[in-house]
């Protein structure tokens, strides 16, 4: 396997095989993009200029608290603060918001630089994804030999996917190993909690049910990307 730069984060997630490759990568990401937002970060205008306007969701302002300085921390809410202080409040307290300010209040539930980066980086990564499945043989296998692929993150490979994004040679190749990753994984995701629903019947009294205890928590990892 031929390795360049674009190549090698690709492949070394792909080498691992528990759980879903692109939560792994959306993981890399969450990882580097929290610590470049409390770290080298603060020095850029054009990022600060950018976090001011959206904010975080509450998923990465916590995890910003908890492995970032407290100070860059300080100085993202403080600058952030000022600018939603003019935005979305009125100047005089005695005056009634306008819609305006009101929208801009409600488009900070659903605003975060930290997801619009992940979310614009995996676009790129699944370029990535699809060109090297087109190309090597090996990765072929890697891809192929995955646990499974989580059904939020499904949609997203699948809506990738075209001839003009996959070699075409491989194309039906690739829709059938990422059709049989997901559905695989999910029917013993529903004969486990199947199983499991069983196992409060008196009637399955003496039976194993080791191998289902979590299926709960499988189950709703695959269907959010979340743990529990």
């Amino acid at each position: 396997m031929k390795e360049n730069i674009c190549t090698i984060p690709i492949n070394d997630i792909f080498r691992e095989t528990g759980g879903c490759p692109i939560c792994r990568m959306h993981q890399m990401l969450e990882e580097q993009y929290v610590e470049f937002i409390t770290g080298s970060a603060m020095m850029a205008p054009d990022v600060r200029v950018q976090t001011n306007k959206t904010g975080f969701c509450h998923r990465h302002y916590s995890q910003m608290v908890k492995t970032g300085p407290r100070l860059s921390n300080a100085l993202l809410l403080q600058t952030h603060i000022e600018e939603m202080r003019a935005k979305a409040l009125p100047k005089k307290l005695s005056d009634a918001p306008d819609k305006k300010m009101i929208e801009a209040i409600r488009n900070l539930e659903h605003t975060c630089y930290v997801c619009d980066r992940i979310d614009a980086d995996i676009l790129h990564l699944l370029k990535t994804v699809y060109a090297q499945y087109g190309v090597d043989e090996e990765f072929r296998k890697l891809y192929a030999g995955q646990e499974y692929i989580c059904l939020d993150h499904y949609a997203l490979v699948m809506t990738g996917a075209s001839k003009k994004t996959v070699d075409k040679k491989y194309f039906s190749d690739f829709i059938e190993a990422t059709n049989r990753l997901t559905a695989t994984y999910m029917d013993s995701l529903y004969d486990s909690v199947t199983k499991f629903t069983t196992m409060y019947d008196y009637r399955s009294r003496g039976q194993d049910f080791s191998d289902c205890k979590d299926s709960i928590e499988k189950a709703v990892k695959f269907l959010t990307k979340e743990e529990v």
